[in-house]
């Protein structure tokens, strides 16, 4: 195991003791990082107490047609933005029938970016029966640790939220 794998796979251990303590359950949206933290997650004996799938929606059909983003969100503020990555977070919940809800969306490169919304720009949000939260990160590095940083980041944001008490 890699030292990325490593951290992935303890903040998904923290994330999942939290969930389970709380008896929620979780799904997650994931675009750039394509599976990776679903992946994370289920390295985790035991992880289907609380995670109960996810979608891979890279495609904008895949995101208006399986996580419910309505057309009007991904014509106004792109693929890559926070009503998007909302949306995704409050669709999946919705799509799988879980508690909470997980998403990010973004730009790993080395190519697809544009001055407004260089490589690296990443947007993720945790939607839950206490509302939403998200979060806009612009990494800096190669393709890989885009997708690395972008699902660690996604899961300290649902840990933060966990851990407010929600």
């Amino acid at each position: 195991m890699t030292n990325d794998e490593r951290t992935l796979t303890a903040a998904a251990e923290r994330v999942l003791g939290l969930l389970k303590a709380r008896r929620l359950t979780l799904g997650v949206a994931e675009s750039c990082t394509g599976g990776l933290v679903g992946h994370a997650l289920t390295n985790v004996s035991g992880s289907s107490d609380s995670f109960l799938g996810g979608v891979i929606s890279y495609s904008n059909e895949v995101k208006r047609d399986l996580v419910y983003v309505p057309e009007e969100l991904l014509i106004a503020y792109g693929a890559v933005s926070r009503p998007v990555a909302i949306a995704m977070a409050q669709g999946v919940r919705r799509a799988i029938g879980v508690d909470v809800g997980l998403s990010v969306t973004g730009i790993a490169g080395p190519s697809g970016g544009t001055p407004d919304k260089p490589v690296g720009t990443v947007h993720i949000a945790v939607a839950g029966p206490w509302g939403e939260a998200a979060e806009h990160h612009v990494w800096d590095s190669d393709r890989v640790t885009n997708k690395v940083r972008s699902a660690l980041a996604v899961l300290a944001l649902l840990e933060r939220e966990l851990r407010r008490g929600v």
